[in-house]
């Protein structure tokens, strides 16, 4: 129903078919492309070193640094960087037979022009992407643009969307490293509904979430037994999965 996790378009299948030609000239025997991700949790994917932060499986890979960052205001997301670059990835529930991706990209270019950017589509390694050029400072269009880039993946019953940034949005050779991991992402939708467009649930790896209360008790307990202990420092830095409010 959904191909490789969108819905293909005529350009789409025009330029798979012109690709099975090509790989039938070349020597192949059925024409037909590897499978690819992201991926879904239900269906056969690369056994690879994943963290496991809830609704987002994101593969662990050598110069790449994860984090989960909850914001009061607009939810929680992964952020991947690498290099100068970074990768934003968010999950939301979807219908069981809809794509969202053209409906929230439309809603993404409204949003750019309503902020004084500009934006246009393309086509991307994972079907219409949105190339645009926003305020470098949100609300601030005095401060200059700085160019991002929207992919958008449509499964069975989610959505997953990646804003990249930094030298990944407007670089194909930055962007590689970030597009091979995007391709490995499982995602977990799970069986409890969920309304169409909601965030689906990321939540600390469980390792990190134990060390986090294992820290939180020690400093307790310590603090218990020196009435004039130093308290830690805010500014100290924290765990690579940090939250921001």
């Amino acid at each position: 129903m959904f191909g490789r996790r969108r819905v293909a378009s005529d350009r789409d299948l025009a330029t798979e078919t012109a690709a099975d030609l090509a790989a039938e000239a070349d020597g192949g025997a059925t024409g037909a492309a590897p499978a690819a991700g992201p991926w879904d949790m239900d269906e056969p994917h690369p056994d690879l070193p994943r963290v496991d932060l809830g609704s987002l499986q994101v593969p662990v890979l050598d110069g790449m640094d994860i984090q989960l960052v909850f914001a009061e205001q607009h939810g929680a997301w992964v952020t991947v960087r690498h290099g100068l670059s970074e990768l934003q990835l968010q999950a939301f529930a979807a219908p069981k037979r809809d794509s969202l991706w053209d409906d929230v990209r439309a809603e993404i270019a409204a949003e750019i022009t309503a902020a004084d950017g500009v934006s246009q589509e393309r086509a991307g390694p994972f079907g219409t992407e949105l190339l645009a050029r926003v305020p470098a400072e949100p609300g601030q269009p005095q401060s200059g643009l700085r160019p991002v880039r929207f992919a958008g993946v449509d499964g069975p019953r989610w959505f997953l969307r990646g804003l990249f940034s930094g030298a990944a949005a407007d670089n194909p050779a930055a962007a590689a490293p970030l597009e091979a991991l995007l391709r490995e992402v499982v995602v977990v939708r799970g069986d409890h509904p969920v309304p169409p467009r909601d965030l689906l649930e990321l939540r600390l790896p469980p390792e990190a979430a134990a060390a986090l209360e294992e820290q939180a008790r020690a400093q307790e307990e310590n603090q218990q037994d020196n009435r004039f202990a130093i308290p830690p420092n805010p500014f100290d830095r924290g765990p690579e999965f940090t939250e921001t409010r």
